[in-house]
């Protein structure tokens, strides 16, 4: 597959990042995405084609805005990302669940993953775009609900 994304995953700085995410929940990798790649998934926001459901954040007490569930097929970069982030980032995952006295280990595969969510009734996918009331701000977020683990891109 080409790649649609403008860094490659591998020679981003994964031990800051790391650290980042221990720290504060969340890492900031500037020109991760470019500005004309976030620009084509504002721009697709308004298609109703794509998205499976829309939910109001009012409605949930969860601020102002909304957020869209894409449907399958997801879009080129949002599979891309969810296959090319999910081997980086499922150690991370794996090492809280330890931190955390969790008894769960992620699978080393996204395939292994969708595997189980699959056997526990979770066939449609969860990687979501957001639009926030303040500002018309809009980010991406892959979510996988089984991991609890967003990707947000601004």
């Amino acid at each position: 597959m080409t790649s649609l994304l403008e860094t490659d995953v591998d020679v981003l700085n994964w031990g800051d990042i790391t650290a980042a995410l221990d720290a504060r929940g969340y890492a900031v990798v500037p020109g991760f995405l470019s500005a004309a790649l976030c620009g084509r998934l504002m721009a697709d926001y308004g298609r109703h084609d794509i998205y499976r459901k829309t939910v109001l954040m009012e409605r949930y007490r969860l601020g102002s805005g909304e957020y869209k569930y894409w449907d399958y097929p997801l879009p080129a970069v949002v599979q891309q990302l969810r296959e090319t982030l999910y081997p980086r980032l499922v150690p991370i995952a794996n090492q809280w669940m330890q931190a955390l006295n969790i008894d769960r280990v992620f699978p080393d595969t996204l395939a292994q993953l969708q595997r189980q969510c699959a056997a526990s009734g979770q066939h449609k996918p969860t990687s979501l775009i957001l639009r926030y009331g303040a500002g018309g701000c809009i980010r991406t977020s892959m979510v996988r609900s089984i991991s609890r683990c967003k990707l947000p891109v601004s």
